[in-house]
C-alpha cells in the first residue's frame, strides 16, 4: 500500500508514520514545506520506505492508495496567529487532495478534523445528536479555525461518492511533542520533570486524551473498513477529569500540585466536556485499546524514563 502524507511535519503525523514504519509495511510519501526539518527526523526512525517531497512534487500521475492530511491540524490558538490565512491554507491543501481523489476515485482521503467544528462552550459532551453552534452574525477571529474546518467537511460531504473521512481530534497527547507548550497535560509533564509544584485552576474540566497507539488503530480502522464518506469523532475507552487525573498522576508519579481560584472566565467558553460520546467508529471498527487516564501514564513513562 502506498499513502501520501500532507503536513507529515507535524507531532500528530510523525508519530502516525513512526506506527506505520513499526507496524506495516506500507510506503509513504512525506509531504512537507522544508525537506531538511524533516531529514533529520527520518533518518532518526532508520526508514527507506519514505520518501520526503516539497508540495511541488505532488503530482496526479503517481499512485497513492490514501491520502492523508495534516496540514493545518494544530490547536485553536495557533491557527489564531495565522489570522484569516487559515482559510486559504485549509483551502488550498484540501483542494490539492480533493483534485486528486477526482481523478483516482479509489484512492481514500482522511482529513485531520477538530472537535472545534461544533462550536459552543461544551459544556456537555458531544452525542450524535450534537448541532454545530456558531454565531453568525457576530464572527471573530476565534471562529476562523472552527469555520475553516467546518467549511472543508462540508465540501467533503456534498462529494458523497468519494471515500472521505474527516477524523476529528479533540485531545491529544503524545511524549514526543513540545513539552515547552502552555497546556495543561504539558505543564503537568514539565513539573514531573523539574519536581515543581503544579499551580492550576480550581475548576473541574473534562477531557479525552487520544494517544499515539489509539490513533494508529483508529487510522489503520479507516484505511481497513469499506469505503465511506462521513466524519468520525476520536475517542478512548472513557474520558478523565481533571481532579481525578491530578490525584492518580500524585499517586503514580509524586506529582505536586496546587489548587488555585478560577480566575476570569475564557472568552471562548470554559469547555468544560470537550470530548466527544460519539460511536460512529465502531463501525469501522475501531475498538480504543486505553482509557484516557491509562494513555496519558503510558506516554509520561516514556518521558520520564
Amino acid at each position: 500500500m502506498k499513502i501520501a502524507i500532507f503536513g507529515a511535519s507535524s507531532q500528530i503525523a510523525k508519530d502516525l508514520i513512526a506506527s506505520f514504519v513499526k507496524n506495516t509495511d506500507y510506503s509513504c510519501d512525506l509531504f512537507v514545506r522544508q525537506i531538511e526539518t524533516m531529514q533529520a527526523w527520518l533518518s532518526s526512525i532508520a526508514e527507506s520506505r519514505c520518501e520526503l517531497y516539497t508540495y511541488e512534487s505532488f503530482s496526479k500521475e503517481n499512485v497513492y492508495d490514501v491520502v492523508i492530511n495534516f496540514v493545518g491540524v494544530g490547536d485553536p490558538a495557533r491557527a489564531k496567529e495565522m489570522g484569516a490565512s487559515i482559510f486559504d491554507v485549509t483551502h488550498y491543501y484540501d483542494s490539492l487532495a480533493l483534485d486528486y481523489i477526482k481523478q483516482h476515485k479509489s484512492c481514500r482521503y482522511i482529513f485531520l478534523s477538530s472537535g472545534a467544528v461544533y462550536g459552543g462552550s461544551f459544556e456537555k459532551p458531544i452525542t450524535n445528536e450534537s448541532t454545530a453552534s456558531i454565531d453568525i452574525n457576530n464572527l471573530v477571529p476565534s471562529d476562523w479555525y472552527a469555520v475553516a474546518k467546518l467549511h472543508a467537511e462540508a465540501r467533503h460531504r456534498a462529494m458523497s461518492d468519494y471515500s472521505i473521512v474527516d477524523l476529528r481530534v479533540f485531545n491529544y497527547f503524545s511524549h514526543a511533542q513540545d513539552m515547552s507548550a502552555r497546556f495543561l497535560i504539558t505543564d503537568i509533564v514539565r513539573a514531573l520533570k523539574n519536581s515543581d509544584v503544579l499551580k492550576t485552576s480550581d475548576l473541574n474540566i473534562f477531557r479525552d486524551f487520544i494517544t499515539p497507539t489509539d490513533f494508529y488503530q483508529l487510522i489503520q480502522c479507516v484505511i481497513d473498513c469499506k469505503p465511506i464518506n462521513q466524519a468520525i469523532d476520536c475517542y478512548t475507552k472513557e474520558p478523565i477529569d481533571k481532579l481525578t487525573m491530578l490525584a492518580d498522576l500524585s499517586d503514580s508519579y509524586g506529582l505536586k500540585y496546587e489548587l488555585v481560584e478560577q480566575a476570569g472566565i475564557n472568552a471562548t467558553g470554559l469547555k468544560t466536556h470537550y470530548y466527544s460520546l460519539n460511536r460512529a467508529a465502531e463501525e469501522a471498527g475501531y475498538v480504543p485499546q486505553f482509557t484516557s487516564m491509562d494513555g496519558i501514564k503510558s506516554e509520561i513513562q516514556k518521558v520520564l524514563h
